[in-house]
């Protein structure tokens, strides 16, 4: 693939795909060390590029946030040549002025899930440190957020993601927790799609769609599954909008600080890097063997 244009993914709903002007549609299906992603992947030409799209719980909404396998998915995506990432995540709103159906493109991240160990490609006598300060890619995010301003969507630059284990929505004393520190929205999968990326070299944003207020407004009942699916369809709308205006906006070059993410980031002697962790990561460690 190195003479190829690198290639863009997208991560949603399973009918994000199903976009205007898209050729050449065909499924993928990808075997990974770490297990099956949560689906086959949908392949498609746009604004002549290639495009991969992968529904995060399956078709139908058959994986729970917790069973989805981010590193199978996020291997997946970079040894298929993805070198930008566009998450799509439903979130509910820890302030009053994001609104259900608003978009938010988050530019900080808080880690309040529980098993970080399957969150990371490193381990198995390859250490890795990567700087995760910034964690989406300040380029792409200004891709979002002029794309969302253009297709005149309330939109909000900014802002704090942070992300619980669920399935289980937030009890009240949660909710207010987060609120009181000062955190944005709240959703169950996206930190992991961050992290993973920068680790593989992708840069990678959110495009955060907001579906409801959580369960810290007085006078309110909490957040429900049928309350959030009166506004998902909207926001499949919104995302299309946005995908369509925001891809051929991407560039060619892989020349953004995320490409080069694991420059200095390792403790470990390239000597002492055992063989079978290397062939794992072949993907990701390709430039460095």
């Amino acid at each position: 693939m190195s003479n190829e244009i690198p290639s863009i993914g997208v991560i949603g709903g399973s009918g994000l795909y199903e976009l205007p002007g898209i050729a050449s549609v065909e499924e993928i299906t990808v075997q990974t060390p770490y297990g099956a992603p949560s689906d086959a992947f949908v392949r498609g030409e746009l604004a002549g590029r290639s495009v991969y799209f992968l529904p995060r719980h399956g078709r139908g909404h058959r994986i729970a946030p917790h069973e989805i396998n981010h590193r199978a998915n996020i291997w997946a995506m970079r040894s298929l040549g993805v070198r930008w990432l566009i998450c799509v995540t439903a979130v509910g709103s820890l302030q009053e002025d994001y609104q259900p159906r608003d978009v938010l493109i988050p530019d900080q991240l808080f880690d309040r899930t529980s098993r970080r160990e399957f969150h990371t490609f490193f381990g198995g006598g390859i250490v890795a440190h990567v700087s995760f300060g910034e964690p989406y890619s300040p380029s792409l995010r200004q891709l979002l957020v002029l794309s969302s301003v253009e297709s005149s969507k309330r939109v909000h630059d900014g802002g704090t993601y942070v992300n619980m284990d669920g399935p289980a929505f937030s009890t009240r004393a949660e909710s207010e927790a987060n609120r009181k520190l000062g955190f944005d929205v709240i959703g169950m999968t996206n930190l992991p799609e961050a992290k993973l990326s920068r680790e593989a070299e992708i840069a990678c944003a959110t495009l955060a769609l907001v579906t409801d207020y959580d369960c810290w407004r007085a006078g309110e009942a909490p957040v429900t599954a049928a309350e959030i699916g009166a506004h998902l369809q909207a926001n499949v709308e919104t995302a299309r909008e946005v995908l369509l205006r925001t891809i051929p906006r991407i560039p060619s070059e892989t020349d953004w600080p995320e490409h080069s993410s694991l420059d200095g980031a390792f403790p470990t002697s390239r000597s002492l890097w055992p063989e079978e962790t290397v062939e794992k990561l072949r993907p990701i460690l390709g430039r460095f063997i």
